[in-house]
């Protein structure tokens, strides 16, 4: 997928280690003051406030408003909300003065394919979603395959057994990214090992982002059958994921963001790494472009090399392979090494 940015976006490859944020801002445009007056962020159910992606959205969101001086708020869906409710929160939104609008996941696609529509002038934003098509839309996505390549790689140069583990959320393309980007990681590095996947739900049925129970009964049965790392990419089941590691002795692999801070510590000595997706540079970008006469709608994508997706090393448990995972990282961004997006 072709890469487009809005603004000159730029942060040095070691970024992608540890958390990056994002860039200083640049100065207005000599065009004119900023055209960004009022920011909103939209959520679909959980919110902020777990430490992770709806976080890092926010912060992004919340770097660009300080730095342009203007006002943020937030807003987030309830558990019976409708497109038709969404559609009347971005529209509310728009009436009221908001220029700048996110919506955080592709449960906003529908509704703000039709609100963008009704407000021609004002600029949107959806993160995790490549549908909605319309000039004052940017679709902000990001390169998981890519940094689940690396994680992978990290797997496949720890494990002990030759068996590792993927447990997917629910079995939608946007998780297959990660699983078809773990598994070629792995395999790159250790060709014989197995790699076994499970998904806790199937579409529409998406309880899987939300069930840690689920995640560590799945977790467990695969630590059961041999299997000593397991890359979680399933939202909130993946703390049950954490806790079956912590309580047979092996790995995990968190997403997102840097899990070994968030999680409680008894299971942080067991979570090996966490594959970064810094949905914060995304934000950031889109705002700044819209505020300095930038902006252009379309698909946005971020990854390995402007800081999108990366890698953590908290806990110091990949330190010893951290030049190879490096090497690996920049040779994705060369082009020597092409990563699937799709198992």
């Amino acid at each position: 997928m072709a890469l487009v940015l809005a603004i000159g976006l730029t942060i040095p490859l070691a970024a992608c280690v540890g958390l990056p944020t994002a860039p200083s801002p640049a100065a207005p445009s000599p065009a004119g003051p900023p055209q960004v007056h009022k920011i909103a962020i939209a959520y679909d159910i959980s919110g902020r406030g777990d430490g992770g992606f709806n976080d890092l959205a926010y912060n992004g969101a919340k770097q660009a408003a300080d730095a342009l001086g203007v006002e943020l708020k937030e807003v987030t869906a309830k558990l019976d909300d409708t497109d038709d409710d969404r559609a009347e929160r971005l529209r509310l939104l728009a009436s009221a003065g908001y220029d700048a609008i996110i919506g955080v996941g592709f449960t906003y696609a529908g509704p703000m394919q039709t609100v963008a529509a009704e407000f021609p002038n004002t600029r949107f934003a959806i993160v995790d979603d490549a549908t909605v098509s319309a000039p004052n839309v940017v679709d902000i996505l990001f390169a998981e395959h890519e940094g689940s390549f690396l994680v992978g790689a990290a797997a496949g140069l720890k494990t002990t057994t030759g068996k590792v583990g993927f447990i997917g959320a629910v079995q939608i393309p946007l998780i297959q990214k990660f699983e078809a980007g773990f598994t070629a990681g792995v395999r790159y590095v250790n060709p014989t090992a197995v790699v076994e996947v499970t998904y806790l739900s199937q579409p529409p049925d998406y309880s899987g982002f939300g069930d840690p129970p689920h995640g560590k009964e799945a977790a467990l049965g695969m630590y059961e059958n041999g299997v000593d790392i397991i890359f979680a990419a399933a939202g909130g089941s993946g703390a049950g994921v954490h806790e079956a590691a912590a309580q047979t002795g092996h790995w995990s692999i968190g997403v997102d963001a840097d899990e070994y801070k968030l999680e409680p510590a008894a299971v942080r000595g067991h979570i090996l790494t966490s594959m970064l997706k810094n949905s914060n540079v995304g934000t950031f970008a889109f705002v700044m472009s819209a505020a300095q006469f930038s902006f252009k709608g379309g698909i946005q994508t971020f990854g390995l090399a402007n800081g999108g997706v990366g890698y953590a090393t908290s806990g110091g448990f990949i330190d010893d392979i951290r030049a190879r995972l490096d090497a690996y990282a920049a040779d994705i961004v060369a082009g020597k090494i092409v990563v699937p997006q799709a198992p």
